[in-house]
């Protein structure tokens, strides 16, 4: 199919963005009185675009909108952003926080990797939270009742605590990285122990997955691996994790997108919209003309949304050049001009049902199903594994897990359905919540995410902050009329949660 439309920029872009200078980013709480503006430009390198969302997203912020363009070898993205609130970014030391996270190897000296606290109170650095000091426990296997509650049993049984990670589940599959340490406080960590101790640990949780597993054939796979500096980010480990277990494979083709709604304006859209249930929909096209393909998207807005397709597209070794994302009503729009890394576009039929499939498993191994619960506790050995018994014992089941720990204190969030995947009653987590105050843990019901959607406020100015605010640094007028291409790309496009 020849693409007719798309974003166009001139050849001669090309050597004068080879002029430009050090990677930088600007934060413009100026052109907008709902959002700040993040610009980014910099040297176009592999992997560049997924760190950036990465990073913006670690940071607690939502992405409402994205213009993404890399032609040329020059990469320059607006991402449209609040904090979780709905608040505009007022900390002076942001931008050179995000341009020292990106642009590691312009830090000055030996500066160590810097670190950034999130208007969650949650402390970040490159990659996410630090769980150097910890072994990792990765596991893909058949989706079951009380599959956690086995594999943590077996951890505190050689003398092993689960400091943080996360879970999901899809298409009946499941998947884990727990990061693992010796006990909560007893001053040891992880790499205390002998790699023995680790294969040991290893093959005791395969026994326990290959138990069942042998029973029904379903494949299967465990690894425990020792403490490492820079770890892949946890959930882009689990993206991979699902996709090598081949989860995209189960369920029906993909629905192609309805064309119109990345053409008529937001009123109508949302109209149209309104009555039907946002579905993942994705198609691929191509544009001929520019060598690209084209792929567009729709679904039900949520956060994280950009991560998780950027994600996918990356693993699959696609490179982004241009995008436009954002939504109308409830539902998200995304539309992306690809190549493969080796120059190709999709090129036949089987490779565009796996693509599809791929980036509607990807937006939908987060999609949030069953009740949320936030537990929090004192951080002690065995705690997530008495935690989880209690939900088996009642009959409950995981389909999601986040798991983190902040100085002496546990938190986690869940996701929860009966073990025949229905609706928990009110009474069952009335009797785990009474059960679990036994053992002093807290544990709340939660319908949505706190602070989730955000508010936006136009009326009211963001708080002054004391000191120097940041300044936007002077761009040639190329960079003006490049950062003009970029909003042109979409303008019926409102904004898209992430």
């Amino acid at each position: 199919m020849k693409y007719v439309s798309g974003p166009y920029f001139e050849p001669d872009f090309d050597p004068l963005l080879d002029r430009f200078g050090t990677p930088g980013v600007v934060v413009d709480n100026e052109t907008r009185e709902d959002c700040t503006l993040v610009k980014v430009d910099s040297v176009n390198r592999d992997g560049v675009l997924l760190e950036m969302v990465q990073l913006l997203t670690d940071l607690d912020l939502v992405i409402s909108k994205s213009y993404i363009s890399s032609d040329g070898g020059w990469l320059m993205d607006v991402f449209h952003v609040t904090d979780q609130i709905g608040r505009k970014l007022t900390d002076p030391s942001l931008p050179e926080f995000i341009q020292s996270a990106l642009v590691p190897f312009h830090r000055p000296g030996n500066r160590p990797s810097p670190r950034f606290t999130t208007c969650l109170g949650n402390v970040v650095g490159p990659g996410g939270p630090d769980v150097s000091d910890c072994a990792a426990l990765e596991f893909t296997v058949h989706d079951r009742a009380g599959l956690l509650s086995s594999i943590t049993s077996v951890l505190v049984d050689n003398g092993c605590h689960v400091a943080s990670g996360q879970a999901w589940t899809h298409n009946g599959r499941a998947a884990g990285v727990l990061y693992v340490t010796t006990a909560a406080a007893d001053g040891a960590g992880a790499a205390s122990l002998l790699p023995s101790r680790w294969a040991r640990v290893e093959r005791l949780v395969n026994a326990v997955v290959d138990a069942r597993e042998n029973l029904t054939g379903e494949r299967h796979w465990v690894c425990v691996s020792e403490p490492v500096q820079g770890r892949v980010h946890t959930e882009r480990r689990l993206h991979q994790l699902m996709h090598d277990d081949r989860d995209y494979e189960s369920g029906p083709a993909p629905t192609p997108v309805d064309e119109e709604l990345f053409s008529m304006g937001d009123k109508a859209a949302t109209a149209r919209t309104a009555p039907r249930r946002a579905v993942t929909r994705v198609s691929i096209d191509s544009w001929e003309e520019r060598g690209y393909a084209v792929v567009k998207m729709t679904s039900r807005d949520r956060p994280r949304l950009l991560f998780d397709t950027v994600c996918a597209l990356t693993d699959m070794q696609y490179v982004v050049f241009h995008a436009t994302i954002g939504s109308q009503g409830a539902l998200a729009i995304q539309e992306y001009y690809i190549r493969h890394k080796d120059g190709r576009t999709v090129d036949s039929s089987a490779e565009r049902q796996k693509v599809s499939r791929c980036l509607v498993a990807a937006v939908e191994r987060r999609a949030t199903h069953g009740v949320r619960v936030e537990v929090r506790a004192a951080d002690r050995s065995g705690l997530l594994s008495d935690f989880t018994r209690v939900l088996r014992e009642h009959g409950l089941s995981l389909l999601r897990v986040e798991l983190r720990r902040h100085k002496d204190d546990a938190f986690g969030i869940f996701y929860l359905v009966t073990d025949t995947g229905g609706e928990v009653r009110a009474e069952a987590l009335r009797a785990v919540q009474a059960r679990v105050a036994e053992m002093d843990i807290s544990l709340d019901v939660v319908m949505e995410a706190p602070g989730w959607p955000p508010v936006r406020k136009t009326s009211v100015p963001a708080p002054p902050v004391a000191g120097p605010q940041p300044q936007e640094r002077p761009r040639p007028s190329l960079g003006s009329l490049l950062w003009s291409h970029l909003g042109k790309l979409s303008n019926n496009f409102n904004y898209i949660r992430s």
